[in-house]
């Protein structure tokens, strides 16, 4: 009679592969930092992943792990700055500020971001009849301006029913305020007609676009 086999010896099972590792956010961070300036400096086609990986100072496999592409790379630069800019902190509700006095607050902020060279570099990027058939222009409002304006449109939210605001369509107010904002000077910064604004004609600028916003809808 032939020996039995011997019982396979039972293993102890590995857990499970994480979904994936976690991103290193100090390389994150380098790398948006380095996209920010390259962008900026030479355009969305001329900056190559190889040199902004360079300048972060990892390798392009890295940025490639975090970020997918360029075009998704460029849509977290553009919401990081956004973020960094008008951080979530400027929507809060502050009731102990005075309507215009908390309107002027998001407005300067707002003004002063869109009229930086980084930001002008990018709308000029995003005006480039090839990238405007790409999917950038989508990646970049859902990244910057959707944010903002639906953050926005919750403080407007919250004015209105405190009795402040009278607004039909708070969304579309909302989309109104930061249009009023850009006005004739952002355009004539993006076609480089002027480097800049002088701080003074700044302000006024801002609080002419907010006056006017209470003007249309201020609580009669």
């Amino acid at each position: 009679m032939s020996p039995r086999p011997a019982s396979p010896v039972a293993r102890p099972r590995r857990p499970a592969a994480a979904p994936g590792r976690p991103k290193d956010l100090g390389k994150g961070s380098a790398i948006l930092e380095a996209a920010r300036k390259l962008f900026t400096a030479q355009g969305f086609d001329a900056a190559s992943m190889d040199q902004i990986a360079a300048a972060a100072g990892v390798s392009k496999l890295t940025v490639y792990s975090h970020f997918g592409d360029k075009e998704t790379l460029f849509a977290a630069v553009v919401k990081s700055y956004c973020e960094q800019q008008l951080p979530d902190a400027l929507f809060d509700l502050r009731p102990d500020l005075p309507l215009r006095e908390r309107l002027l607050h998001v407005a300067r902020a707002f003004f002063a971001m869109i009229s930086a060279p980084e930001a002008l570099a990018g709308h000029r990027i995003l005006c480039s009849p090839r990238i405007a058939e790409s999917p950038l222009p989508r990646m970049f409002w859902e990244a910057g301006p959707e944010r903002v304006q639906a953050a926005f449109a919750e403080l407007l939210k919250r004015r209105v029913a405190a009795g402040e605001l009278e607004i039909d369509d708070v969304p579309r107010a909302s989309a109104q305020f930061f249009t009023l904002l850009k006005g004739e000077p952002h355009a004539r910064m993006v076609f480089g007609c002027c480097a800049g604004m002088a701080r003074r004609e700044a302000e006024r600028h801002v609080e002419a676009a907010v006056d006017m916003f209470l003007r249309a809808y201020g609580r009669r």
